[in-house]
């Protein structure tokens, strides 16, 4: 586990369980819920109106942030938590999202994303080893690998190829991570509504040992039966001691 990170387990009660994450930059309580400041803002409030609400973490975004201003001039004023003004831990998105939110302005080879910028038109190209060295720039807390999010429903065979290549991805994401730097890196589940390819992304990714484990590509367009079974499903096959991040859920009636 990263040098950075520790994760205390406080109680459990069946699958649920309470505690903290310990990082340099503070504790996050779990279970948390992450406000969205995709483009190092939480959108219409001040840091400290975040802060007060009770938000131990927020999630910035690594394609937004890349675009504009540039995680080079990021780093430059000083790092993502001066920029936004939040001196708590901050999360960062490797931009897989967008690979589905955005699948008419990129191209995706095995290399990485090729990515047509909805700004300006420029080409920008991310790849695992890129994005990681953009959220090293930006010197978020915890970071993500790149991989590919596919919308639902989705043919087995698509859901196939895109949760095997997040595998690879994966592996390449963890070879440019340095896990000295004190900050931690998460592996993300894909595998769609497929319950066999999500407990095989889930067993890979849980032997490449990363600090934390995320489940991705859902809230995506299923049902809500459909990816609280998926949940379900992968659960019981991550580390029970590291933490873990469900990607992309925040409607009220989903949180409960």
């Amino acid at each position: 586990m990263s040098v950075g990170l520790k994760f205390d387990i406080a109680a459990t009660q069946g699958a649920a369980r309470t505690g903290a994450i310990t990082t340099p930059r503070g504790d996050i309580r779990t279970p948390a819920f992450m406000p969205v400041g995709t483009a190092a803002t939480v959108k219409a409030m001040h840091p400290q109106a975040v802060k007060a609400l009770g938000a131990d973490i927020v999630l910035a975004n690594t394609y937004h942030l890349m675009l504009r201003p540039g995680a080079e001039q990021i780093a430059a004023l000083g790092g993502l938590h001066e920029f936004m003004q939040w001196p708590g831990p901050i999360l960062t998105d490797s931009g897989g999202f967008q690979v589905m939110s955005l699948s008419k302005l990129r191209k995706l080879d095995e290399n990485g994303v090729t990515f047509q910028s909805h700004i300006d038109g420029s080409r920008h190209v991310l790849t695992p080893e890129r994005a990681i060295e953009i959220q090293g720039l930006l010197g978020s807390d915890i970071q993500m690998q790149l991989d590919e999010c596919v919308r639902l429903p989705c043919s087995d065979a698509d859901v196939e190829r895109a949760m095997r290549l997040s595998l690879r991805w994966a592996e390449r994401s963890k070879r440019a991570f340095d896990p000295a730097s004190g900050h931690a890196l998460f592996g993300i589940v894909q595998g769609g509504a497929n319950a066999p390819l999500r407990i095989e992304s889930a067993k890979a990714l849980a032997s490449m040992e990363f600090d934390g484990n995320a489940i991705g590509g859902l809230a995506v367009g299923e049902p809500q039966a459909v990816m609280l079974a998926m949940i379900e499903t992968v659960a019981p096959h991550l580390p029970e001691a590291k933490p873990r991040y469900l990607m992309g859920v925040g409607a009220p009636d989903d949180l409960l």
